[in-house]
């Protein structure tokens, strides 16, 4: 009977479908004032492997740098994160307020709030993953400021 168990137990085994890199929950805060940066919050879930988030991009944006803010010093600075971010098999990456996120650099002027911008991200397996932000109002984004 093992050879049977086996069997069955690798036929169930083999119908999980691995599970899928993605990008939940993205949200994106307007500049105050024109000129500034925006900036974008979001969810990494990983895949069955480890993987290095390389970047961001947009086509309503001319640039997307992913950064970080660290204590250093007793004071609080945002550094970028130039090496991307590694992202664990199955685990979770938060980019929010305080932490982890996107520096949004010349959007385009014409976005505003309610409206959906395009952000797709880079993994250094060359996986692509696109999601649509919404556009939350202007200076929603509590305790981050540029």
């Amino acid at each position: 009977m093992k050879p049977l168990f086996l069997a069955c137990l690798l036929a169930v085994t083999a119908c999980e479908a691995p599970p899928k890199a993605e990008v939940k929950d993205a949200v994106v805060h307007l500049p105050l004032a024109a000129g500034r940066p925006g900036v974008a919050y979001f969810t990494v879930k990983g895949a069955d492997k480890d993987v290095q988030l390389l970047g961001a991009s947009s086509p309503q944006i001319i640039r997307v740098e992913l950064h970080d803010n660290v204590m250093e010093n007793g004071a609080m600075k945002m550094t970028p994160l130039t090496a991307g971010v590694a992202i664990p098999a199955r685990g979770t990456v938060e980019f929010k307020a305080g932490g982890k996120h996107a520096m949004l650099y010349d959007i385009r002027p014409d976005l505003k709030e309610g409206d959906k911008l395009t952000l797709s991200f880079s993994y250094a397996d060359g996986t692509k993953i696109e999601t649509q932000a919404e556009i939350k109002p202007r200076g929603e984004a509590a305790g981050h400021n540029h």
